[in-house]
């Protein structure tokens, strides 16, 4: 076997962008159907030359020649684990299992998301939050509270420690004083300690003023603004709460942001529901107006129901999503740069050989903070019981966390443990999965399939992407 053999020239280095989509529906119903779990251990992607081989153990791929790929292909489709078993030890894939059943220890805590403000000042129809309020009343953090997060934030990092401090909400721009006191506060500290302590806030941007601008720049914040497509579609879904529409108001309050963003950097971050589906255009606009990255989520809960994707949006959504890296294929080929954060999350993700038993850090050493001072697994958790996690005042609850940490292990869930892309998924957002089941698994599993091969053709035809530092240019 070997891992340099050269691929295909990506189909999209040929396409236009018409075709591109064209060519992207064709190609979402073939890698559905091609990743359907079939065997635990590995997994197949034909090109040209052969196949790209997953091990799921350790998330290591390897480029087969088509005798190979034949005899896996035969081995995977048969119903005897023994036959994959001989073959992968007759080639010498076999190696130490890297997890097994045993849940995470406590980690350090290394990050906190604060809701410095439980209130907002749009009506999103779909949102987590009931519209900022967490079903409960109007509310923003005190002082006190938000210097006692990031006090236990600190008390547990080394010298030399990354930690991140969140702001979330809510609209945390409406309590703008603490988040300004907060921040400096945290600077000092960290500094005091030795502690590299970044920054990071997700908004609405209604309430942006220019002088923000100069203070996320000056501490280096990560800066995501929900939009949720062009105009008419970010409108629908994000209306002010007296139903005026507030894209206009957002363009003219990130603009500033967008200019001077150096330390400072500004992503859009675009829900996905079945009235937004045109990501590629969504793509392009965005990408166009200057931000850092773009990404896209699909909405798979919302707390009154609506504007949820089902499994015919999903199958949508991935045809939009494979246009959408085919355009970025073609762009790194062509030494542009396309700053499509899904994808270049996934292939750095692949390269790295990710490998994990949850989805992320959430109830691990990740928290949220409510501005009563609760703590909850993550900043969806806030006021719901399922992902209490202790408070500011009595630290971390070790019990309910062991057994956070006991469940949700991949190994724990169904039909997950079974599934090649287990390691890669983690058994997906535990929010999500706790109040609605797993209802995007094909479509994971059918991105997840795309971006292995695309990550063989890059490595081959654009090794110098994989070089460049995560987070700069392409």
């Amino acid at each position: 076997m070997k891992a340099d053999a050269m691929a295909d020239t990506p189909p999209a280095a040929r396409a236009t962008a018409v075709e591109g989509v064209v060519l992207a529906r064709a190609l979402s119903r073939r890698i559905v159907a091609a990743s359907q779990p079939r065997q635990r251990h590995a997994h197949l992607v034909d090109d040209a030359q052969g196949a790209q081989l997953l091990m799921v153990n350790g998330t290591r791929l390897y480029h087969l020649p088509p005798e190979l790929t034949g005899q896996f292909r035969a081995a995977l489709g048969s119903d005897d684990p023994v036959l994959l078993q001989g073959l992968i030890d007759s080639c010498g894939l076999r190696a130490e299992a890297l997890i097994d059943d045993t849940p995470l220890a406590a980690p350090p805590l290394h990050a906190l998301s604060l809701a410095i403000a439980q209130k907002c000042n749009l009506g999103c129809t779909y949102c987590y939050a009931q519209q900022g309020e967490f079903g409960g009343k109007a509310k923003s953090m005190e002082e006190q509270q938000a210097v006692k997060a990031v006090d236990l934030l600190l008390s547990q990092a080394a010298p030399g420690a990354k930690v991140n401090l969140a702001f979330m909400g809510g609209e945390p721009l409406s309590n703008r004083a603490v988040l300004r006191s907060v921040t400096g506060y945290a600077s000092r500290q960290a500094a005091l300690r030795q502690v590299d302590c970044r920054f990071s806030i997700t908004t609405n941007g209604t309430l942006l003023r220019p002088d923000d601008a100069d203070f996320f720049e000056q501490h280096g914040f990560a800066v995501t603004v929900s939009l949720d497509g062009a105009a008419e579609q970010h409108d629908r879904l994000r209306p002010f709460k007296g139903g005026k529409g507030s894209f206009d108001s957002i363009l003219e309050r990130i603009a500033p942001l967008l200019a001077m963003q150096r330390r400072m950097q500004v992503s859009a971050r675009v829900t996905v529901t079945p009235f937004n589906l045109n990501l590629p255009g969504t793509l392009d606009l965005f990408i166009g107006m200057g931000f850092h990255s773009v990404g896209f989520s699909p909405l798979l809960r919302a707390a009154n129901g609506r504007a949820e994707m089902g499994e015919a949006e999903l199958g949508e959504m991935l045809e939009a999503m494979i246009a959408c890296g085919l355009a970025f294929e073609q762009n790194v080929l062509q030494g542009r740069r396309y700053p499509f954060m899904n994808m270049q999350n996934a292939l750095r993700e692949l390269q790295r050989g990710t490998h994990r038993p949850y989805p992320c850090g959430a109830g691990a050493g990740y928290f949220g903070v409510s501005a009563d001072g609760e703590l909850s697994a993550c900043h969806r958790f806030v006021g719901d019981e399922q992902g209490a996690m202790g408070s500011l005042d009595g630290g971390v609850d070790r019990a309910r966390q062991a057994i956070w940490l006991s469940e949700r292990h991949v190994h724990q869930q169904q039909p997950c443990s079974d599934c090649w892309a287990r390691y890669l998924c983690g058994g997906g957002c535990h929010h999500e999965v706790l109040a609605r089941g797993r209802s995007a698994c094909d479509y994971i599993r059918g991105w997840l399939h795309y971006t292995i091969g695309a990550h063989h053709r890059l490595s081959q035809l654009a090794p110098d992407w994989f070089a460049a530092p995560a987070g700069k240019p392409d």
